[in-house]
Formats: C-alpha cells, sequence, structure tokens
C-alpha cells in the first residue's frame, strides 16, 4: 500500500520539490499551503505525470486550519503514515532591531505551527505504532550567527523539541529526524523582512551577512537533493535523529564543533579583514 504524506509550504521550495519527489517514489501525497491557487504549477504537473497529489488549503498558525487538514486526510485515505513540517519563513535582523512583531510571526510559523499540527497528527501515528515525523530545520537551528536572531531562535526551539518527541516516539515505534540544510535555493530570501540597514550600528553584520548568502547563492543546495535526503531518512534502516546537508552548512558546522564557545561570540569582534581571513580558512568562503 501507498504511504500517505502529510506536507506544509509547499506552493515553492523544498515542500515543492519533496512533493513531487515523493509522489514519484510513489507515495500519496496530501500537499498543505495557504493559498491553494499557489499550487497551481504543482497541480499541472501531478495531472501531467499522474501523480497522486492533493493540495490542501492550510495556515500552520491557524489551528483549525491544521486541524480540518488532518481530517480531510483521514476521510480521503484512512491514515497518515508520513508528517512533514516544512512550512517557514525567514527574516535577519540584529537583535536590538528585531521587532517583537517578528519574533512572534517566526516564532508562530516555525515552531508553533509545526508543534500544533504534529500534536494532531501524533495520535494516529502513536495508535499504529508505526510512521515517521520529519521536521525541516536549518542549521540555524544547531548554530546561530549574528543577525539570525529571530530565525535561529524559531529553529533552535524545533530543534529542542524534536529532540524530545524523538525520545517519546521511541516507546511506540515512530521515527522523528531533523533536515538542517544550509543555503538552499528557495523563494524565503525573497519573503524575508528587508529593512535598508545602512544607518544601523550593526551595518558590517547586514554587510557580512549579504555576502555570505551572495556567496552561497552561487553555489546552493537544490532543493531536489533536500526531498532525496527527506526520502532516505524515511525509508532508511539505519535512522538517526539530525541530518546535515550542504556544503556551508557542513563547513559552518565544522567551524563551530571546533571552536569554543568565546572564541565563536568574539567572531563579532573582528575587522572585515579578519573576517574575511577566518571564512577562508574556516568555512571554505571567499567573501
Amino acid at each position: 500500500m501507498p504511504k500517505i504524506v502529510l506536507i506544509t509550504g509547499t506552493s515553492t521550495g523544498i515542500g515543492e520539490s519533496t512533493a513531487l519527489h515523493l509522489a514519484r517514489e510513489g507515495y500519496h501525497v496530501y500537499a498543505g499551503m495557504r493559498t491553494t491557487s499557489a499550487g497551481d504549477d504543482l497541480l499541472k504537473t501531478a495531472t501531467g505525470e499522474d501523480l497522486f497529489i492533493k493540495v490542501l488549503q492550510q495556515d500552520v498558525c491557524d489551528s483549525e486550519s491544521n486541524q480540518m487538514a488532518v481530517d480531510e486526510v483521514l476521510t480521503q485515505s484512512g491514515t497518515i503514515d508520513v508528517l512533514i513540517n516544512n512550512a517557514g519563513i525567514g527574516g535577519g535582523a540584529s537583535f536590538e532591531e528585531t521587532t517583537p512583531e517578528t519574533f512572534r510571526s517566526l516564532m508562530e510559523t516555525n515552531f508553533f505551527g509545526a508543534v500544533d499540527l504534529t500534536q494532531r497528527v501524533l495520535p494516529v501515528l502513536r495508535q499504529k505504532r508505526e510512521g515517521c515525523i520529519i521536521n525541516v530545520t536549518s542549521v540555524a537551528g544547531v548554530t546561530s550567527f549574528c543577525l539570525n536572531t529571530a530565525y535561529s531562535a524559531s529553529k533552535w526551539a524545533l530543534e529542542a523539541a524534536t529532540e524530545t518527541l524523538a525520545m517519546e516516539m521511541q516507546e511506540f515505534g515512530v521515527r522523528v529526524a531533523l533536515i538542517e540544510p544550509g543555503v538552499v535555493l528557495t523563494p524565503i530570501f525573497s519573503k524575508a523582512e528587508t529593512t535598508d540597514r545602512t544607518e544601523s550600528a550593526y551595518k558590517k553584520f547586514y554587510e557580512r551577512l549579504n555576502r555570505y548568502f551572495e556567496y552561497n547563492l552561487q553555489r546552493p543546495t537544490m532543493p531536489i537533493a533536500v526531498a532525496e535526503l527527506i526520502q532516505g531518512a524515511i525509508e532508511t534502516k539505519t535512522p538517526k535523529l539530525r541530518y546535515l546537508i550542504g556544503p556551508d552548512a557542513e563547513s559552518l558546522m565544522k567551524a563551530r564543533n571546533s571552536t569554543s564557545d568565546e572564541e565563536w561570540i568574539g567572531i563579532g569582534r573582528m575587522s572585515d579583514s579578519e573576517w574575511r581571513a577566518y571564512a577562508a580558512e574556516h568555512l571554505d568562503m571567499q567573501l
């Protein structure tokens, strides 16, 4: 029998690519998105390739919407085998300049939305004592950097919750995994909050972050690579909790794991020339 998958945030990027990839691999995919018209291209491809993909109107920040999505999947297919919490938004600013509204918005989508939906799916998986939950976070969910304040906070929260969930689900045979991409070629960058920071006291950090993304967007991880990794995490015979993906993610984590906390926060004092030298030596980036 085909496995039944519910994926959030499928109108573009990782979610869209994963929906198509899993459907091509024989899964029955329910693709959640806030605006169903954004799924026209997804449905067109699915129809042309005779794939089982059904688009659901779903706002992960709305508990009623999440319950309706779960109910619709259960009504149509009778069960859920895999939940992929992929919906997410970005936004970068210094701690001081991040508005309370931005903190709340990122936490609502990236953390509370995933928590709410997961709690509605868990009874199904727990009672049948099998299934899989995949939470897409970020390398920014395991290490933080200047201007990632709100985004990292939301992803760190999801990482912590997922780790405890994975432990609890061992009793019930439910697999739980984290996907931690670096820079992926998706529209999340165009959707992120942008503000003129030329007068900011933190101007140098904005300039460095821009150069960081400009460099890595020349060698990004493609969404299909993340989709393939997600399939591997679902199907592998040797599951693990965390799956890092992307050359930038790997170099960043290697640098962080070999650096003390004091040395890491000391990056904030570096001059531009020192920062470029550090990035070249430790991050394999010519900034």
